[in-house]
C-alpha cells in the first residue's frame, strides 16, 4: 500500500483558494437576496400609501379620514406588528404621493432604502429633494449620510443650485455612479476651518496649512477627488508659472486645477487660468479624459464679476473659502444672491 504524502502547505492553499470562492458566491447571493427584500418591501409600503389615497380620497386629512385610518392602524398592528402605526402609515401615503410614478418608484428601491424615503420626503423642495435623492444613489449614501449632507447644506452650496431648476433637474437626471457633472462636484463654498488660520494670512500660508491637512481639504473637496501635485510648474516662453494645487477627478475624468486667492475674484485671474488649462490640455492631459477644469477659490465672493464673464462656458468655476464655519443662513443668503444675478443676466 502506498503511502501518500500530505503537503499541509498545499492543502492550506487550497483550502484556503476554495473559501475565497465559495465566499465570494455566498456574499453575492446575500446581496442580490438583500436588494430584492428591499425592494419588496419598499415596494409593499409605497403600494399600501397609495391604495390608502386612491380608496379613501378627499377624506384622507379630514378628521374623519384620521379616524378611519387609526382604525385601520390598530388592525394592521394586531395582525402584522407595529410597523403599521398610524405615524407609518401617513409616511407611507406622502411617500406615495410624493414619488407617484409606480415604475419610477420601483427603480429607485432597487438603490435606496425605505429609510432613505423617509429621509427624502422631509425636504419641501422637490429640486432639492431630487438633488440629496440623485447624489445619494451615485455616491451610495447611507442614511446618516444623508442626513448629514443635509445639516452641511451641501444642495445650497453646490454651483447648480444656483441655475433654473429646469437645467439643474436635466443636469441631475444625468447624475449616476459612473458619471457626474462638473456643477454638482464642485461647490460654491468650501469651509476651511480646520487650518486654523484667522486675522491676515499670505496666499503661502493658506497653501502650506492646506498642505499640512490634505486629508481634511480633499474631503471637503467632495468624494472622488485624488491629489497629483502642488505649485506646478508651468514654463512659457521662458517664463515659469505654478499652478497652486493640481488634482484629478474620477468620475468627472478630468484633472482639475485649483488656484487659491485672497480677497475678490478679479478679471485677470480669469486669463490666468485659461493659460493654465490650455497647458494642462496640451501637455498633461491622458487619452481618453475630458477638458480639464479651472477652480478658483477666492476668500471674498463677487457672483456679479462671475456672471458678466460666463466663466461656465470657459470651463472655468468659482468658489468662495472660509476659514471658519458660518452659520447656516450665510449659505442660504449666498445662494439667494447668486440666484437673483443670475435671474438678472439671464443665465440658461
Amino acid at each position: 500500500m502506498t503511502n501518500e504524502i500530505i503537503d499541509t502547505n498545499r492543502i492550506a492553499q487550497i483550502s484556503d483558494n476554495l473559501y475565497q470562492g465559495v465566499s465570494e458566491i455566498i456574499d453575492n447571493a446575500m446581496q442580490r437576496v438583500a436588494v430584492y427584500v428591499n425592494a419588496q418591501s419598499s415596494m409593499t409600503f409605497w403600494n399600501v400609501g397609495k391604495y390608502i389615497i386612491d380608496d379613501m380620497d378627499y377624506q384622507t386629512y379630514s378628521a374623519y379620514g384620521q379616524k378611519i385610518l387609526a382604525t385601520l392602524s390598530q388592525r394592521l398592528m394586531a395582525r402584522y406588528g407595529k410597523g403599521y402605526t398610524y405615524s407609518a402609515l401617513t409616511r407611507m401615503m406622502k411617500v406615495a404621493r410624493i414619488y407617484g410614478n409606480r415604475e419610477m418608484f420601483a427603480m429607485l428601491s432597487q438603490t435606496l432604502t425605505w429609510s432613505h424615503f423617509l429621509e427624502l420626503i422631509t425636504i419641501e423642495d422637490g429640486t432639492k429633494r431630487l438633488f440629496y435623492q440623485q447624489m445619494g444613489i451615485a455616491e451610495h449614501w447611507s442614511v446618516k449620510q444623508l442626513r448629514d449632507k443635509q445639516d452641511e447644506m451641501a444642495y445650497e452650496r453646490s454651483l447648480i443650485a444656483a441655475k433654473p431648476d429646469d437645467k439643474i433637474a436635466k443636469t441631475l437626471e444625468r447624475i449616476c455612479p459612473q458619471h457626474m457633472e462638473p456643477d454638482v462636484v464642485l461647490k460654491s463654498s468650501y469651509v476651511l476651518d480646520f487650518l486654523g488660520l484667522s486675522g491676515y494670512y499670505s496666499e503661502e500660508e493658506l497653501e502650506a496649512a492646506i498642505s499640512k491637512q490634505l486629508e481634511n481639504f480633499i474631503l471637503e473637496l467632495g468624494q472622488g477627488f485624488a491629489f497629483l501635485e502642488r505649485q506646478k510648474r508651468f514654463t512659457i516662453d521662458g517664463t515659469d508659472y505654478y499652478l497652486d494645487l493640481l488634482f484629478y477627478h474620477r468620475k468627472l475624468k478630468c484633472l482639475v486645477a485649483i488656484d487659491l486667492k485672497l480677497g475678490k475674484f478679479k478679471p485677470q485671474y480669469k486669463g490666468q487660468m485659461e493659460l493654465y488649462l490650455k497647458y494642462i490640455q496640451k501637455y498633461d492631459m491622458q487619452s481618453g479624459e475630458n477638458l480639464p477644469i479651472g477652480l478658483l477659490l477666492c476668500s471674498e465672493g463677487n457672483t456679479e464679476h462671475i456672471e458678466l464673464l460666463m466663466l461656465d462656458e470657459d470651463n472655468i468655476k468659482v468658489g468662495q473659502y472660509t476659514t471658519y464655519l458660518p452659520d447656516k443662513q450665510w449659505f442660504i443668503d449666498k445662494l439667494n444672491r447668486s440666484i437673483l444675478i443670475a435671474k438678472e443676466y439671464g443665465t440658461k
